[in-house]
């Protein structure tokens, strides 16, 4: 199962739902993290060249980490998140 959302650390390959913004309720892959941001991406609109840089904050995390080889290519990201964005059983954040 999950982790507490207090407990739960943000990593490299954590699968985050953006909580504000114009792409509010949609699932990206963390591809990189500094310090209070995030970069975010998800093969489609952000694609691994653009990623966004977004708060920390402004992430709800989930209890799915994609492994280095899902987040290689837009390709493979946009497979790994296929489920989050538009299967019918859409996670909830933890």
């Amino acid at each position: 199962m999950c982790e507490k959302q207090t407990n739960a650390v943000l990593v490299t390959g954590s699968v985050v739902r953006s909580k504000s913004g114009h792409d509010a309720d949609s699932f990206y892959a963390v591809v990189r993290i500094c310090g209070e941001f995030a970069w975010i991406a998800d093969g489609r609109r952000r694609k691994l060249e653009r990623p966004k840089k977004k708060s920390k904050k402004h992430l709800a995390l989930t209890c799915t980490v994609l492994s280095e080889e899902d987040l290689q290519t837009n390709k493979k990201i946009r497979r790994a998140l296929w489920g989050f964005n538009f299967g019918p059983d859409s996670p909830v954040a933890c």
